[in-house]
């Protein structure tokens, strides 16, 4: 999710075909392409997507539902059942008050034996004021038992802030986020921070990542959506940028797993998107991405939102076909990831 606190004009978009397109082999149909054996779109009008797969083997997902105003979980034995899983709504928006407008993008996790989900919200009676906030679940199983409310995460500023997602690395929790830095001619970039909990933030919080190339500042200046995947004696950090219409696309940030991840020094950002709109295959504007794997327990797999057409009428955040899609992706001889291009319906 984006929306301008700081205004920016629209231009065309540059340099989005995606790193490491895949091509298809001679005399292989399209239909045959291995990195595609989910149908897609597996959920339809689910934004911002995010499944995990617990230690007892079920698929959980959730997602931004183009209301905006609650929280869904579903989940399947296998991805493809997410499809069609029942839907549970496991918290709704305050009437007024705190979290009550702008239910964005939840991420669900399992934290100490406990489920969390953090979420962006805003008060009903200022809509854009938007924060991090967290529920807590004691329970085994996260659509049932009570979500209890834990409050507002806090960072260093009280400002525009979204997209809070959470992994460990070396024996220590993080939290990367999106946040609008005061002082910048930007919506938001991206930071990462040591946590003391699943709720509060311990030590300095630094910024990895702001918008400068082009392709992350068509429409709005964004970096957001932060997603972590750790391979090959690296750490790949995915994040999302510039508006959410057909030039949404997915940026990379790259750590050596040895480094001191709260250096910025240790991260390098791609200069070109990883993963970006294909007339090809016919989907626009990917992004918001999350990870998890195959029924395989080995195979990487791709979740993200995007919308089967390229032109949209009034704010893209109006408009409720941002899909759910699922596709699984290689890795390059060089140890870096091959999401090649989203595929085809």
């Amino acid at each position: 999710m984006s929306r301008a606190e700081v205004p920016s004009r629209r231009t065309v978009l540059r340099g989005a075909l995606a790193a490491g397109a895949l091509t298809a082999a001679p005399g292989v149909a399209q239909a045959a392409e291995p990195r595609a054996p989910y149908r897609n779109p597996l959920v339809e009008q689910r934004a911002d997507p995010h499944i995990t797969r617990h230690g007892d083997g079920r698929y959980y997902f959730t997602a931004s539902a183009p209301e905006y105003d609650r929280i869904i979980l579903r989940s399947s034995r296998t991805l493809s059942g997410l499809g069609t899983a029942a839907e549970s709504v496991i918290w709704t928006k305050h009437a007024t008050g705190d979290m009550g407008a702008h239910i964005w993008a939840p991420e669900l996790h399992r934290i100490g034996g406990k489920w969390y989900i953090y979420f962006a919200a805003a008060p009903a009676d200022d809509i854009w004021k938007i924060r991090i906030w967290v529920l807590e679940n004691p329970g085994p199983d996260p659509l049932r038992g009570a979500w209890n409310e834990k409050g507002q995460l806090t960072t260093a500023w009280d400002t525009f802030s979204l997209d809070a997602h959470t992994f460990t690395h070396r024996g220590d929790r993080y939290l990367a986020w999106a946040q609008h830095e005061p002082g910048l001619d930007n919506n938001t970039g991206l930071f990462l921070s040591r946590m003391a909990d699943p709720w509060t933030l311990t030590g300095p919080q630094i910024r990895l990542s702001t918008p400068e190339y082009d392709w992350e500042c068509v429409g709005f200046k964004v970096n957001e959506g932060a997603a972590v995947i750790k391979r090959n004696g690296r750490v790949f950090m995915t994040y999302s940028a510039s508006a959410t219409d057909s030039n949404y696309c997915v940026g990379l940030l790259t750590a050596d797993a040895r480094s001191d991840l709260m250096d910025p020094g240790s991260w390098a950002k791609s200069p070109e998107p990883v993963f970006a709109s294909s007339a090809e295959t016919g989907q626009y504007g990917p992004g918001h991405n999350s990870f998890t794997v195959a029924e395989d327990g080995r195979t990487d797999v791709l979740v993200y939102h995007a919308r089967p057409y390229k032109e949209i009428t009034g704010d893209p955040l109006h408009d409720p076909n941002r899909h759910t899609r699922v596709q699984r992706f290689g890795w390059r001889a060089d140890g870096t990831p091959d999401f090649g291009v989203p595929v085809r319906d």
